[in-house]
Parts: structure tokens; C-alpha cells; sequence
């Protein structure tokens, strides 16, 4: 039942989901780990309002890249009969460990405005991070807020 009332039901609603998690994602991720990088200052964030759209766009085009090979992993961790939770938080999992090891390389590329070999360099130093950073607002803030729009949505649509 919590998959039928928290999660999209057809390709709209699929689409507003990846909507408010991305968005919600991209605003907190982005601006934490160029923070982390060089500094909590205000222009710094001010500079990362800039690139964005930009990280938006990327991350979009990863999720839907990433989708169906996070599926199956997800599929070879759990088995269809465990529990909601487990299934949501493996699934995060899966989908946080693919995108952010494309996103360490791409979002660094971006946020430097210029393609070099440094992030790939010292990607085993920087990954960890990211990878936690993005993993928490995922599993703690972006998805369960998403998921409560589609309960309070789908409760709305079914009454």
C-alpha cells in the first residue's frame, strides 16, 4: 500500500517526482559540497546560485541515466517481499552511489567551469564525501518530502 500512495503511479507523476526531489537536491548538495570545497562564505554561495540550472540539467539527465541500472541493482540487494522502508533506502542507496560518482567529475567540471583531469585525480579523495553529503539529503529530507506530496496527492485523488 505504501508503494501505491507514497510513489508515482504514471509518467507525470513520475516526472513531478523527479522534479521536487531533484530541485530540492540540487539546492542543498550543490551549494554543501562547493562550501566544503573552498570555504563557507557568502559569495561562495552566491557564485553556486550561478551554475545551477546548469548542475539541474545534469543531474536530470544522470537520474534518468541511472534509473533502470539502480533498479537492478536494487533488485539484486532486496527481494520484492521485504518492507517498504528497506526497499526505499537500498534504492537511494543504489541511485546516490551511481549518480555521485558521475557527479564528483561532472558537478567539479561545471562548478570550475572548465574540464580538467583534477577531479578525476583526486576522485577517490573527494567521492567519499560527496557521496554522504548526497546520501543524507536524499534519504532524510529531498525523498521523504517528495514522497509526502504524492501520499497528501494521491490521498486527495482517491477520496
Amino acid at each position: 500500500m505504501e508503494f501505491y500512495q507514497k510513489l508515482p503511479r504514471n509518467k507525470k507523476e513520475f516526472a513531478l517526482f523527479i522534479a521536487i526531489v531533484s530541485i530540492l537536491s540540487v539546492n542543498i548538495i550543490a551549494p554543501l559540497i562547493t562550501c566544503f570545497e573552498v570555504g563557507f562564505h557568502l559569495y561562495v554561495w552566491a557564485d553556486v546560485l550561478q551554475i545551477l540550472p546548469f548542475i539541474w540539467i545534469s543531474v536530470v539527465a544522470l537520474v534518468l541515466l541511472t534509473y533502470s541500472p539502480a533498479e537492478w541493482l536494487t533488485g539484486k540487494i532486496v527481494d520484492k517481499t521485504d518492507s517498504f522502508g528497506a526497499q526505499i533506502t537500498v534504492n537511494i542507496l543504489c541511485t546516490v552511489f551511481l549518480m555521485s560518482i558521475f557527479l564528483t567529475v561532472i558537478g567539479s567540471w561545471i562548478g570550475t567551469r572548465q574540464i580538467t583531469l583534477e577531479p578525476i585525480r583526486l576522485f577517490f579523495y573527494k567521492w567519499p564525501r560527496n557521496f554522504a553529503i548526497s546520501f543524507a539529503v536524499e534519504s532524510l529530507i529531498a525523498q521523504p518530502i517528495a514522497r509526502q506530496v504524492f501520499f497528501l496527492l494521491h490521498k486527495k485523488a482517491d477520496q
